[in-house]
């Protein structure tokens, strides 16, 4: 009998590391920012809530509980093929992820240390933390007989450059979309355990809290900085950066939605539900949130979703590449014009709307 696990699905670097996947709009992203503007942040009108932060870091209530018990110690080879090169697929993207973050955070902390120690400390144990998230992943991917070269990612990745403020946008999005999709993740898994494909998923419960405090941290840095939420710019910024996360994580998902079905959950619900979740999440900080309640919204999603998936056939096919151009632009331009009409679909105004928590 063969073994799957030794089935060439995945092109290899060399044996058993696998070739990064290709870099595209929606893959996850690497950052890099302008330090010396951080360095000279001052922090003091919120320094007391970035203390009390640190010194949750500094308990590190996760310290041990990345580590892998004997549920792992187990064959995967009655795991459909399918289901095995999409999980692969959701380890790949999820390490890439928390790697990212991980560099992002040890450079911050490396070039705070000192002009902001308070922060530097704050940034280097948030890159403790996804340094074993990405580290429990890629140990993960072992079990498929697969790992990333964690050291050429780093090397070979572009980088985007954003601003501090959009850093902080950005990183806040993706801790708390980060925690919203674990949760919900964990909490269906533990009402329905037949499901249960893999024990990574056992750890997400304790795993989201991680990404719920550094989404606080975020939070706390965006009020010690009252100029990078109160004025019009921080309104339309807030709706581009929000529609952003949501439609890359549709898009993907909706594409990948055998992943989802393997674990009984329905794509479509799942993301509908983090979406609004995270949205809601997002107007305690942010001066504006998006009106995801309008019938419009997923409707446009949904549009773009169906236009994504067309691609992906377009690019798996054996037409000659002027030919997958040609057919891929107007789906191109569709998915674009559905974006363009979200962003511009009337926000919900968090400073005004009467009982909002901020």
């Amino acid at each position: 009998m063969v073994d799957s696990l030794k089935k060439p699905a995945f092109e290899e670097m060399r044996p058993g590391v696998k070739v990064p996947t290709k870099e595209t709009i929606l893959t996850p992203r690497f950052y890099t920012t302008d330090f010396d503007e951080m360095a000279k942040m001052d922090i003091s009108v919120n320094e007391d809530e970035l203390r009390a932060i640190l010194e949750e870091f500094r308990v590190d209530y996760n310290r041990h509980h990345f580590v892998r018990d004997e549920e792992f110690n187990q064959s995967w080879d009655q795991m459909d093929e399918e289901t095995r090169l999409l999980f692969v697929e959701f380890l790949e993207r999820s390490c890439t992820a928390e790697f990212s973050g991980f560099l992002l955070y040890k450079e911050l902390g490396r070039r705070l240390k000192t002009t902001s120690p308070l922060l530097a400390e704050c940034f280097n144990l948030m890159s403790r933390d996804e340094a074993r998230h990405a580290g429990f992943l890629n140990k993960a991917l072992s079990d498929f007989s697969l790992s990333l070269d964690l050291g050429f990612l780093t090397k070979s990745r572009s980088y985007t450059f954003f601003k501090p403020k959009f850093i902080f946008y950005a990183t806040y999005l993706s801790e708390k979309i980060g925690y919203w999709r674990y949760i919900t993740i964990y909490r269906h898994l533990e009402a329905n355990p037949e499901h249960r494909i893999y024990p990574i998923f056992r750890f997400f419960e304790n795993w989201c809290q991680d990404e719920n405090r550094h989404g606080d941290f975020f939070d706390a840095i965006m009020r010690a900085q009252p100029q990078f939420l109160n004025d019009w710019r921080a309104k339309l910024w807030s709706r581009f950066f929000l529609l952003s996360v949501f439609a890359t994580m549709y898009l993907n998902d909706i594409q990948r939605s055998g992943f989802y079905q393997s674990l009984g959950l329905d794509a479509r619900d799942y993301d509908i539900h983090v979406i609004r979740k995270t949205n809601e999440t997002a107007g305690r900080v942010f001066p504006v949130i998006l009106n995801v309640d309008h019938p419009e919204f997923f409707k446009r999603l949904d549009h773009s979703a169906d236009a994504n998936l067309k691609i992906s056939e377009i690019s798996r096919s054996n037409a000659l590449g002027v030919v997958k151009l040609l057919k891929k632009v107007p789906l191109v331009g569709a998915i674009a014009l559905d974006i363009v009409r979200l962003y511009f679909m009337k926000p919900l105004d968090m400073t005004t709307l009467e009982g909002s928590v901020r």
